[in-house]
């Protein structure tokens, strides 16, 4: 990189390459390849070191994403306690109920829910701000079905940053209130997502606001890519024969692909997991890319998972090459199966998972029924958002028991709930 923008980018980053030609720019704004055109993506290149530098010096780094310093594009904000600084380290969850479910031999969950404003997109938007704050820039912009927006606005208002976030009309209540509270300028578009997609770029260009749309802008996949890091320091030696995620806009897994190669390359773990990525029946153009050949595109998307509902994925290209390069595969599940994913997820492990993460985990169960995933396979779920972003969903389940109502009397109570037992065989 110029040495001009030193002071916005990390000492490793080299260049940008695209991933259409290979062609490199030492220009950190240029995000477009003039060859391929805005369909295929640049991404971040770092010094060939970069790897082992960050394995010598893990020992004693905080467990957050920022330890991966070396493999990420801005430099370690310097507020050691902001919100913006803590973001990461999140757990795993192992869950021998949900993997005697499925029928496989370990399910591990990473779940992402416990970051700052309850999903992975926190890692991305954490990027996004440090450059934007690094850059001088006046505000950070984004495009969301909701996550992506609440994420970035409430990191951004962590340090003082505006932020003008644009969604559909049809965001979750629960997205809504993040955002609302956060005191970022909300933008309701009548549109899909990716109509809000193009009115955002355009913003973007024309304000001067940095862009957060992983799809476009190179360094934030290098923030998602964290969640692999982690979880590779984390499975180490155990490291599971699949990880499983729900594929949108393809940035998540594109970003998980990097982060596991990396991993392997810097010896954190001793081989590569395989990639499974899920989709909603109604709109899983990166499923039919993969297996058809075909243009990554779905005219009318529809499914009741919000945060896989593009129909014109911004990042197929790096999604279907990851998936690809660790010998993966890509499938999909209907609406009801994320549904009833929903309240079995929760009860054979506890962790109340969003509907686009619910898609991951009804994807494992559809690929354990079809025989792509194997009964003596180990599976890592990314389990990318709480449930409580959409709490909506969950009355949607039918499966799912009502409340009882019991009388102010112990007595009475437990002769009502020994009947309601009864009656559900608990």
């Amino acid at each position: 990189m110029q040495s001009s923008e030193r002071h916005v980018l990390s000492d490793s980053v080299i260049d940008l390459v695209c991933t259409g030609c290979g062609a490199a720019t030492g220009d950190p704004w240029e995000w477009e390849c003039r060859a391929c055109g805005p369909g295929v993506r640049r991404e971040v290149r770092y010094a060939a070191d970069a790897p082992a530098r960050m394995r010598g010096r893990l020992s004693g780094r905080r467990f957050d994403m920022w330890r991966y310093a070396e493999l990420l594009p801005v430099p370690v904000p310097a507020a050691a306690d902001s919100l913006l600084a803590v973001v990461g380290g999140t757990p795993i969850v192992d869950a021998p109920s949900l993997a005697r479910h499925l029928g496989v031999a370990r399910v591990a969950i990473k779940d992402e829910g416990r970051n700052a404003s309850g999903c992975l997109k926190d890692r991305a938007s954490a990027v996004g701000v440090a450059l934007a704050v690094a850059d001088g820039r006046a505000a950070i912009t984004c495009a969301s079905t909701g996550n992506a927006a609440a994420s970035t606005a409430m990191l951004a208002a962590s340090v003082g940053l505006p932020a003008i976030v644009l969604v559909p009309q049809r965001t979750s209540a629960g997205k809504l209130a993040q955002l609302r509270a956060s005191g970022a300028v909300v933008c309701r578009v009548a549109g899909s997502y990716d109509d809000v997609w193009d009115l955002c770029s355009s913003l973007a260009d024309r304000a001067g606001w940095l862009n957060r749309n992983c799809a476009v802008n190179p360094y934030l996949v290098e923030g998602k890519k964290t969640t692999a890091l982690e979880l590779a320091e984390q499975l180490g030696p155990g490291i599971t024969d699949w990880v499983a995620v729900g594929v949108g806009d393809g940035c998540t897994i594109a970003g998980i692909g990097r982060g596991l190669s990396e991993a392997h390359e810097a010896g954190l773990i001793p081989r590569l997991p395989r990639l499974l990525g899920v989709q909603p029946e109604g709109v899983q153009p990166i499923v039919r890319a993969f297996h058809d050949g075909v243009e990554p595109y779905t005219a009318s998307p529809r499914t009741l998972a919000d945060g896989l509902n593009v129909g014109r994925p911004r990042n197929a290209v790096k999604a279907l090459r990851a998936v690809g390069a660790l010998g993966g595969d890509l499938i999909a599940v209907s609406d009801e199966a994320i549904l009833d994913a929903i309240g079995w997820t929760a009860r054979c492990s506890g962790v109340l998972v969003e509907p686009a993460s619910a898609a991951a985990c009804a994807g494992v169960a559809a690929a354990r029924a079809s025989g792509v995933l194997a009964a003596g396979d180990t599976v890592c779920i990314v389990n990318t958002g709480t449930g409580l972003k959409d709490p909506g969903a969950v009355d949607r389940i039918p499966s799912l028991a009502e409340p009882i109502d019991v009388p102010l009397d112990a007595d009475a109570a437990l002769a009502a709930i020994a009947r309601i037992r009864e009656s559900r065989h608990v």
